[in-house]
């Protein structure tokens, strides 16, 4: 079985040209989004369309695509997915609010690295984007932090893994980032 080092390894190497890296490193960084993607998923309302497997698929093909990227390690790479499925996750609700223009707005939630991106939530999807935004410009790591957690669905533990803080780190900074969201959120 393929450790994280394994993983850094083959990162590394790919983005030093490496081909073959790349076909050992699809299925092991694969499965990998594929359970973040699914966690997120899971909690889905019917009436989204984006589904696991398409989550995963885009976001993949962003990392892939990337211009000479020289990945750090494991922790950028995840860092890096959990970004692109933002992006993913944010267009996909601008998109639905510009086809949908209207409904009823409910308000989303910041538990347990879970977020619902119905119809009616989309506009809420994007307002926490540009409080994220907000954040990033204030406190990176809280603002990356968020982005694990709720964008990637990784939980405490293995946000701790990939921003090398300790799990303590990670729940008092999840505590002050969703307090600070919270309040950015509803003053707006």
């Amino acid at each position: 079985m393929k450790t994280s080092h394994d993983v850094t390894q083959l990162l590394l190497e790919w983005s030093k040209g490496n081909g073959n890296a790349l076909d050992e490193l699809l299925p092991l960084v694969y499965r990998e989004l594929q359970k973040i993607a699914h966690r997120y998923l899971s909690r889905e309302q019917s009436s989204n369309t984006l589904q696991t497997t398409a989550l995963v698929h885009e976001a993949f093909l962003k990392l892939v695509d990337q211009n000479r990227v020289e990945w750090q390690n494991r922790a950028h790479f995840f860092g890096v997915a959990a970004q692109a499925m933002r992006r993913i996750l944010v267009d996909n609700a601008r998109q639905r609010l510009a086809d949908k223009r209207g409904g009823g707005v409910e308000k989303i939630s910041l538990e347990e690295g879970v977020i619902d991106v119905s119809d009616e939530k989309a506009s809420d999807l994007i307002e926490l984007d540009a409080a994220l935004q907000r954040l990033c410009e204030m406190d990176e790591q809280k603002s990356r932090l968020v982005e694990l957690r709720y964008f990637g669905g990784l939980s405490i533990e293995e946000t701790a893994e990939v921003l090398d803080v300790s799990i303590a780190t990670v729940n008092r900074q999840w505590r002050l980032a969703k307090a600070w969201l919270y309040k950015e959120i509803s003053a707006g």
